[in-house]
């Protein structure tokens, strides 16, 4: 759909929240790149995200969009509408060893807290980048655990603007997946844990924090884990088998301290990092005979250079 500023506003539903248009993303995300959205949409809470919904024009595409953590912009931008969930999306409570979390919850503040309280369980999650939303869209994970193992129900809007409590075998959470459509929303969920000893638990949130300072480039402008580990082993090990440790693209780079991490070292481009992220799975491939899944999500058009022409 080709609509001006002036004919979309006209266009889109009256809500409470906030319409941007045009707005680059790649700022907004931690490898610092990537083009514009059409429409970026925050809405003000659950019930202004349900009236949108309902009363969207259905030829406008919808993606949802968290804090950029494990996600590659392209550099052509977004056609369409990317929600992106704020404040109205951060309540938190507590029942004894139950966390209700809104989507838009860093991941490390729920850990923090968790220590506060003394709930076991959660420690892990200091270790993942992103809100919950995000974790439970792609069951994030890390030290040998996984959000579907505190998960009681998610609340989950669909593309009719309805709430939807789903378990982790509705939602058929599995290694680094889950089987629920890109547009139904996460809008918050019910995590359970156990009782806990506050000390301890920080201890081995710091443990987590150190170990992960030691082997992670977490200083440089990166997404995270690039490829989910494969049954044959793990990523980072086939990546280095291949020889890919330190390779370049442009301004990207697999890192030399963690090669299944890739670097923005300050001048890359969206189709620097997923042409790199390309010839490592295709070196994998040639190397071990592994093909490796992409953990990062890729989002958006790419430009074609020689005809200006955009292609998903």
């Amino acid at each position: 759909m080709s609509l001006t500023e002036e004919e979309l506003k006209k266009y889109l539903p009256k809500i409470r929240g906030r319409y941007l248009f045009n707005v680059p993303l790649g700022s907004t995300t931690w490898f610092g790149v990537g083009g514009p959205a059409q429409v970026t949409f925050k809405p003000a809470d659950n019930e202004d995200l349900s009236f949108f919904l309902k009363n969207r024009p259905t030829d406008l595409p919808l993606h949802i969009m968290g804090v950029g953590s494990n996600l590659l912009i392209r550099d052509g931008g977004i056609e369409g509408v990317v929600i992106r969930l704020g404040q109205g999306f951060t309540n938190v409570f507590i029942n004894e060893t139950q966390i209700d979390s809104g989507a838009a919850v860093l991941d490390r503040n729920i850990a923090a807290l968790s220590a506060e309280v003394g709930i076991a369980g959660f420690e892990f999650l200091c270790g993942i980048p992103g809100t919950i939303g995000g974790a439970l869209r792609m069951n994030a994970g890390a030290y040998d655990s996984e959000i579907s193992q505190l998960l009681v129900y998610a609340q989950v809007m669909d593309p009719q603007g309805e709430i939807h409590h789903l378990s982790s075998q509705e939602l058929g959470l599995s290694y680094r997946h889950c089987d629920l459509p890109k547009d139904w929303i996460f809008i918050g969920a019910r995590l359970e844990g156990k009782k806990g000893n506050s000390k301890a638990i920080e201890e081995k949130i710091s443990s987590y924090l150190a170990e992960r300072e030691l082997t992670q480039p977490i200083k440089s402008r990166t997404g995270g884990s690039t490829f989910a580990n494969p049954p044959q082993g793990k990523a980072w090990e086939l990546i280095d088998q291949a020889g890919c440790r330190g390779l370049k693209k442009g301004g990207a780079m697999m890192s030399e301290m963690h090669c299944n991490f890739m670097i923005n070292t300050g001048e890359a481009t969206a189709s620097d990092l997923e042409e790199l992220g390309e010839e490592v799975r295709a070196r994998v491939l040639e190397k071990t005979g592994v093909d490796l899944r992409w953990e990062i999500e890729r989002m958006g058009f790419k430009e074609m250079a020689q005809t200006g022409e955009k292609a998903a």
